[in-house]
């Protein structure tokens, strides 16, 4: 089959397409034929090589972390899903590979597609999803009456988190430039800091939750808008020794990371707040509620723009440029 496929770590580096084997179908995996893919700022990390120390593919390798399409066939021991279903998953982060033409997942990574999404949108959602999800949901477990700031408001994560925090009954303060303060707001910020002309720092105090994907000065800065007890939540690092706990990473990479991660871990001592880094992981169930939330009309997804399978490498491009808004996606089949 086709695919896209990393050769060499190298920063801006055009993935090769060729031919790959056909994916092996274990006992608990699905199928699926894929229909749609999308982007993530994940996959240029990959990509680049930035993730070598925590996601250690074996080269050569197939990108790519969001999968919309058709089951076309089921292991011996599936009991949930059958040929013909239309799914989208984050495949986990051992067996990504979803810019290609078909792809193995365990059963327990898959959802029902949102019926009322095309296949393109559902492309979308699942790994922006879930982290939003396990950011708020799990690890903040955020409550009706707080105050949230979600950093970079109108990017994949943050269109679909701001939404999720809404719903859950948050107050929501975000990040954007200038040309997509009127998208954030009309995914329910209640607050929208223009970083072009302010400074989030001196605008914002007292909150309860911080999600944080950007870089180091944004991440320090974060702590000072935090009240005593809140939690700072960042998915771009640094990773911290729980991350590495949790993971099964050595003692060696453990102590690298508690290195990485001490300055920031000092400072929210200091200041009577947490800090934690979160690497989503893929979670089926956790995606089936996120499919009630869209067919309820909840949450929709945001998408930029939707390339050819033949333009991935246009799309990684695009999307290494930082303008999107939402997602960019691969029209695969």
């Amino acid at each position: 089959m086709k695919a896209f496929i990393v050769d060499q770590y190298k920063k801006d580096g055009a993935l090769r397409f060729g031919e790959v084997p056909e994916p092996v179908v274990r006992d608990h995996d699905v199928l699926v034929a894929i229909h749609a893919t999308s982007l993530n700022p994940l996959d240029t990390k990959i990509r680049d090589g930035e993730f070598k120390l925590i996601l250690p593919y074996r080269l050569p390798f197939v990108l790519g972390n969001d999968v919309a399409g058709v089951v076309v066939g089921v292991g011996s021991r599936v009991r949930n899903f059958k040929a013909g279903d239309e799914v989208y998953a984050r495949p986990s982060k051992d067996r990504i590979g979803t810019f290609a033409e078909r792809i193995a997942v365990d059963e327990a990574d898959v959802a029902l597609k949102p019926t009322n999404l095309s296949m393109e949108q559902a492309a979308s959602v699942p790994l922006v999803a879930l982290t939003a999800w396990q950011v708020l949901v799990e690890r903040a477990q955020l409550k009706a009456g707080q105050k949230v700031l979600i950093h970079a408001g109108s990017g994949g994560v943050g269109t679909f988190a701001i939404q999720l925090a809404k719903h859950l009954g948050a107050t929501v303060a975000t990040t954007t430039s200038t040309e997509n303060v009127e998208l954030v707001k009309s995914l329910g910020a209640d607050v929208v800091v223009d970083y072009k002309k302010e400074d989030f720092a001196k605008l914002l105090s007292g909150y309860d939750v911080v999600l944080n994907s950007l870089g180091k000065d944004t991440l320090e800065k974060s702590i000072d808008v935090l009240k005593p007890g809140g939690k700072l939540v960042s998915i771009s690092g640094p990773p911290d020794v729980a991350f590495a706990k949790e993971s099964g990473f050595n003692w060696l990479l453990q102590q690298v990371m508690r290195l990485l991660s001490f300055g920031i871990r000092k400072k929210a001592r200091q200041r009577g707040v947490s800090y934690s880094f979160l690497f989503m992981r893929a979670n089926g169930r956790q995606l089936s509620e996120v499919t009630t939330l869209i067919e309820s009309g909840v949450i929709r997804p945001i998408v930029d723009r939707v390339f050819p399978f033949s333009a991935t490498n246009e799309a990684m491009d695009y999307l290494a440029k930082g303008r999107a808004k939402g997602k960019v996606v691969i029209k695969v089949k």
